[in-house]
């Protein structure tokens, strides 16, 4: 399977989940750090979704995900506890030119979702395109070692010092700074502590 990676801005999106177990639990979750309008496809929901339910996080419905449920999703997700009722959203969703992902199978879903570590600004994805969702989270796992919150400190810093440098510097100094403030020899030593901030390398 041939994959092209991207991020998606899903801030004020409408997202389908169809299904309201733990699987469901997880892809809501996701979902919500990203800001999306969540719409929720389930007869039962886990207390966790209940609670969010009731705090007007996601909108509920306990009736089936059809077609019309469907219409101006931005991207659907189908995990319910049913291969067959997956593979139907799937159909329709891919029908109607929405990415789809399916719980129950990678072979449905024309959207997989990756393993990930976050760390404030910075997103790393990691997918197997298919082949061994266990080994992705097993590197996803081996990443997190490596990137601490220590990367989410220092990229919110270089964040704000390139806003101000894109207003004071001219085009050749911005370039040099920029690039000498991501150099690999600044990641090792924001590893090893020796850093917090660009002004410290600076």
């Amino acid at each position: 399977m041939s994959l092209y990676p991207a991020f998606l801005d899903l801030k004020g999106k409408k997202c389908v989940v169809a299904g309201g177990g733990r699987v469901a639990q997880r892809k809501v979750g996701s979902l919500l750090k990203a800001g999306a309008l969540i719409l929720v496809y389930s007869p039962m929901l886990t207390p966790a979704l209940s609670r969010l339910k009731e705090k007007g996080l996601i909108t509920h419905f306990p009736g089936a995900c059809g077609k019309r449920e469907l219409k101006g999703a931005f991207l659907v997700f189908s995990a319910t506890d049913r291969h067959s009722e997956n593979e139907k959203i799937a159909s329709l969703a891919r029908g109607l030119g929405i990415p789809v992902n399916v719980a129950s199978g990678e072979a449905q879903s024309s959207l997989i979702v990756p393993s990930v570590v976050k760390r404030g600004p910075l997103i790393i994805a990691v997918s197997t395109s298919g082949a061994s969702p266990a080994m992705s989270k097993s590197i996803r796992i081996e990443l997190q070692k490596f990137y601490g919150s220590e990367f989410s400190v220092y990229l919110k810093g270089l964040s704000r010092l390139r806003q101000k440098a894109l207003k004071t510097l001219p085009p050749d100094s911005r370039k040099h700074l920029f690039k000498r403030l991501a150099s690999s020899d600044i990641i090792k030593r924001i590893r090893a502590g020796e850093i917090r901030s660009p002004e410290d390398a600076i």
